[in-house]
């Protein structure tokens, strides 16, 4: 295992009535329970799925990010490893595909390499809009919509919120209009959550896509907690901090008793310790290795770890 595992190794910064609490936490895993207890037969052939709140609508549990690894020329050589991901995770059940105007030639690239798979599953498009005022905001999403949805998106969110307010109101007409289904708010620092909180608690969001991690739980003290009572949607962005996890455990021997959660990586440990949190919905790691993607996947098979799990997990690593 190289240092990064090229997982995100070179991310600086990108990004009605819902369900009760109670309702998010018993669904949080689609249908299997945070208790250690073997899953039913078919959990380990099919990726788990959780619900978005809003709509009860289920999404699989591992997505896929795009950040730097998706920004490529058209190079036949150079592109031929990201249509392998994109064909293997949709081929592995994944659906959720996370991109931003600001990371270049992600959102062109995605969609040119969907439209040559011919994939008949198809996949959840999730972009941003990342400018300031209303014209120039309806104008990028216009071409975010083109170039990677050919006309489609399913999630629009405000990177890094910038011009909240303004993209607000108009996220809201272009989901009234259907012109798409859900709308949400980034931010990459734990230092704008209180914002992000406010946000959450004050208007109606459908998704919310934070940092969180195996060493970064900031998220867990309130973000995490408020997204659940009120019936949000958690994308996790830096999965695996910019390939820094894997540095940390460079070397060392995955703990036998990982098998008790059906892991048999590292990546799959820090997934599954994401996964293990009921609020959240599916992390986004980004990779261009096409084994590297099929690791991930693994990380929504099988059982995940309950809280008494985790527990042992961070005071394993000593995080």
């Amino acid at each position: 295992m190289d240092d990064a595992r090229d997982h995100e190794a070179r991310r600086t910064s990108p990004e009605r009535s819902g369900l009760s609490r109670r309702q998010v936490l018993a669904a949080g895993l689609g249908g299997a329970l945070l208790t250690g207890a073997a899953p039913a037969q078919e959990d380990k052939r099919t990726l788990l799925t959780r619900p978005i709140p809003r709509t009860g609508e289920q999404l699989p549990v591992i997505g896929l990010g795009t950040w730097q690894t998706f920004n490529v020329g058209t190079d036949a050589k150079e592109r031929a490893p990201l249509k392998d991901v994109l064909k293997r995770f949709l081929e592995g059940g994944g659906r959720v595909i996370d991109s931003s105007p600001m990371y270049d030639r992600a959102e062109l690239v995605v969609g040119q390499l969907l439209e040559e798979l011919h994939q008949s599953r198809t996949p959840f498009l999730a972009s941003k809009v990342w400018t300031m005022g209303r014209t120039e905001g309806e104008q990028q999403m216009r071409t975010s919509v083109q170039r990677m949805g050919r006309g489609r998106m399913d999630l629009m969110q405000i990177h890094n919120l910038v011009d909240a307010r303004t993209h607000l109101a108009t996220l809201r007409e272009w989901q009234e209009a259907g012109r798409i289904r859900y709308l949400g708010i980034t931010h990459y620092q734990p230092s704008a959550f209180d914002t992000m909180e406010k946000l959450i608690r004050q208007e109606t969001l459908d998704f919310v896509q934070l940092p969180y991690s195996f060493g970064s739980r900031e998220a867990e003290a309130r973000l995490l907690p408020a997204c659940a009572e009120r019936g949000v949607a958690v994308l996790v962005m830096s999965p695996f901090e910019q390939g820094g996890l894997f540095q940390r455990v460079r070397g060392k021997a995955l703990p036998p008793w990982a098998a008790e959660f059906d892991c048999t990586s590292w990546a799959q440990f820090f997934l599954k310790f994401i996964l293990g949190h009921p609020a959240v919905t599916c992390p986004i790691p980004a990779t261009s290795n096409p084994k590297h993607l099929e690791d991930n996947l693994k990380a929504g098979f099988g059982r995940l770890p309950d809280e008494k799990m985790r527990a042992r997990m961070v005071k394993h690593l000593g995080l």
